[in-house]
């Protein structure tokens, strides 16, 4: 999807005893991506990354009016990795390679973009029809250096591949990497972690550990110790083991992680180890050197100014 520029603010007292576990909280920016709105909590100016994690965008929920529906037009996209995730609605992918994919909710759609691809995101008009809903998900992974350059690459995980278990009363989802006794088919590139949990009012979670890690409240409140983590928050969660949440009422969270990177820099869809990198792929979309979406011959989006 296209990334509009945004800012996240720092919202946690590290001074309390109730931050031990937790680092900060950050609240994202709201951005209209034409119609919808998406919460940015990744990137930011205190923050960057989580992990090999770049990029968290909440889209949605929205219920659109029959007529309307979400209509991506083919950008561009290089040196990072697409996933994309579901609660409610669909979205049609096309992309440079050759991919005409379908994601509904549960499914996992991974894009990698390499060197680079071209892709759209749109609804049929089967679905754009009739009134309907939009809820999920859109991350980015950075690429590990060995892998910047890479060929595109495409793989579309069906809901009843991603493994489930109940920990408790909490129904998990193992997105990718590896949590709970569970392992995900979903191929990464770095050490991963994405997780999926939904908590019943008053249960409580221990978070699987990663070397950096952070939890997003999809829906309802959470508190950890003392913190509260409400709706729409992402909690940085520090190097200890052993994180306890506990649900205030019901409550989707999804938690992500992996290995530290390297600095990446960032600038509309394109990640890159340099800003020289980032340059080429501003010039190289200019200049109309990315392959065009099969299947979409609508205009492509323009670089912004």
């Amino acid at each position: 999807m296209s990334n509009p520029t945004s800012e996240t603010e720092l919202a946690c007292d590290e001074a309390e005893s109730s931050c031990t576990a937790i680092e900060r909280i950050l609240r994202p920016r709201e951005a209209d991506l034409g119609g919808f709105f998406v919460r940015r909590s990744l990137p930011t100016a205190q923050l960057k990354m989580v992990g090999p994690w770049i990029f968290f965008d909440h889209m949605g929920p929205v219920q659109y009016a029959p007529g309307e529906g979400l209509n991506v037009r083919p950008h561009p996209h290089s040196g990072l990795a697409t996933v994309t995730y579901l609660f409610d609605g669909e979205i049609t992918h096309r992309d440079s390679i050759s991919s005409h994919q379908v994601i509904r909710p549960g499914d996992i759609n991974v894009m990698v973009a390499g060197r680079g691809v071209t892709h759209s995101e749109r609804q049929d008009p089967e679905t754009v029809a009739a009134e309907h809903r939009l809820h999920g998900l859109q991350l980015w992974l950075a690429l590990p250096l060995e892998h910047e350059e890479m060929a595109p690459a495409f793989q579309h995980y069906p809901e009843s591949d991603i493994p489930e278990t109940t920990v408790g009363s909490v129904a998990v989802r193992v997105i990718m990497g590896s949590a709970y006794g569970q392992t995900s088919p979903v191929q990464t590139l770095a050490e991963t972690l994405y997780v999926e949990a939904r908590l019943p009012a008053g249960q409580r979670l221990v978070l699987p550990e990663a070397p950096e890690r952070a939890v997003y409240v999809v829906q309802g409140h959470l508190k950890a110790l003392d913190t509260d983590i409400p709706k729409h928050t992402m909690a940085i969660l520090a190097e200890q083991g052993g994180v306890e949440v506990e649900a205030v009422e019901d409550t989707i969270i999804a938690v992500i992680g992996g290995e530290p990177f390297e600095r990446r820099y960032v600038e509309w869809n394109f990640v890159a180890s340099s800003r020289e990198r980032i340059e080429r792929s501003k010039d190289d979309w200019q200049e109309g050197s990315f392959p065009p979406v099969v299947g979409d011959d609508d205009d492509p989006l323009p670089l912004p100014g």
